[in-house]
């Protein structure tokens, strides 16, 4: 099957079978593509449209992005995970402000210039945004790509990924780039389906290699898996007299950076000993509470999280750049991530802040 074919019948299906009611192809501009390309990577989109639609609403427009606090930012992402992409989205909004009068840029090379913006996703926002033709190369159309012309090897591998660009390339058209892009991606979402794919609803399973051959549930070949490595830390719950709980903000870069979280200390050392040591707090009373397990991409990390009841009279932390007394039924705009968020909700027995402003 030719790419003029497969696109005819690809573009057909879409005009009845696509996902056309999403929040992110109303009112299409490159700001509004661009965050939901974003929020979508490794994310299901029944979990990003209510984040979407709330983080549109606060930040209509790449002005209000830039001049929002970080912290705000990252309470809104809150729940969502990879909070780098966050990070990289309020960053170049601040690029975009700063070197292009806060207009999205429509030259790829200055969009992948951007932080967080690789060519896939510079390819998506321009070719849905504005037409032009640009190839996509995200996890759906890897797949169908792949399974298309019977692909054999790891989509992630640097010859099979030249060789899926190459197909991306020729495969897009040079009229209404747009809705193929869409389609493309649809496809691979909602037919093309990385488990037990639905064959008998696609458009092109006739030209479909993999189809002819039976291996459509075989192709594309799944990552190597790998052994992660686990990484065991302590989560200090520490609560105040005032039923305050303390929060740490983490380094602006790596795990869950910018957000807030529990003070953390090694498995192997004496809490009361640390706490003492650390901020001269006296451990009025302690209780150990079900470890959680929560996966990263390269490791996994075993939570002990530890509810330490400590007496204030002598306070040695306040409210600082670094460090805040939170209470859970406050609406302090701070982003947690989701164990964090959890474990909040647990010790009090009530809705931390994220969920008591969004609900």
């Amino acid at each position: 099957m030719q790419p003029a074919e497969f696109n005819s019948l690809l573009l057909a299906w879409h005009k009845k079978q696509g996902r056309h009611g999403l929040p992110w192809r109303q009112d299409v501009s490159p700001y509004r593509v661009w965050v939901s390309e974003i929020m979508l990577q490794q994310t299901r989109v029944k979990t990003v449209i209510p984040y979407f639609d709330a983080f549109m609403k606060r930040f209509p427009d790449i002005a209000a992005l830039a001049g929002a606090p970080l912290d705000e930012v990252l309470h809104l992402w809150t729940g969502l995970g990879y909070y780098a992409r966050a990070r990289h989205l309020h960053q170049a909004a601040g690029l975009i402000v700063k070197n292009h009068a806060g207009i999205f840029p429509r030259d790829i090379s200055a969009v992948m210039a951007l932080p967080g913006i690789g060519r896939s996703t510079a390819g998506a926002i321009l070719a849905i945004a504005t037409n032009q033709r640009l190839p996509v190369l995200d996890g759906n159309v890897k797949r169908v790509l792949a399974r298309f012309h019977a692909i054999e090897g790891w989509t992630g591998s640097a010859a099979i990924q030249k060789r899926l660009w190459e197909l991306a390339e020729n495969f897009t058209p040079a009229n209404r780039v747009a809705d193929y892009t869409q389609a493309i991606m649809d496809l691979g979402a909602t037919v093309c389906i990385r488990h037990n794919p639905d064959c008998a609803q696609c458009p092109v399973q006739s030209g479909c290699l993999a189809n002819k051959t039976l291996r459509q549930h075989e192709l594309p070949y799944p990552r190597p898996r790998k052994q992660l490595p686990v990484r065991r830390k302590v989560f200090a719950i520490l609560e105040n007299q005032a039923g305050e709980i303390l929060l740490e903000q983490r380094p602006p870069t790596g795990i869950w950076g910018g957000l807030w979280s529990f003070p953390e200390c090694a498995p192997e050392q004496d809490i009361k000993l640390w706490l003492k040591k650390q901020w001269g707090y006296t451990a009025n009373r302690m209780e150990y509470k079900s470890p959680l397990l929560h996966t990263f991409s390269h490791f996994r990390l075993d939570i002990i999280p530890v509810h330490v009841m400590v007496d204030d009279s002598n306070a040695k932390i306040h409210d600082t750049g670094q460090y805040c007394w939170c209470k859970p039924v406050e609406n302090r705009l701070i982003g947690m991530a989701t164990p964090v968020r959890k474990l909040m909700q647990q010790i009090t027995g009530r809705s931390s802040p994220q969920e008591n402003i969004n609900g």
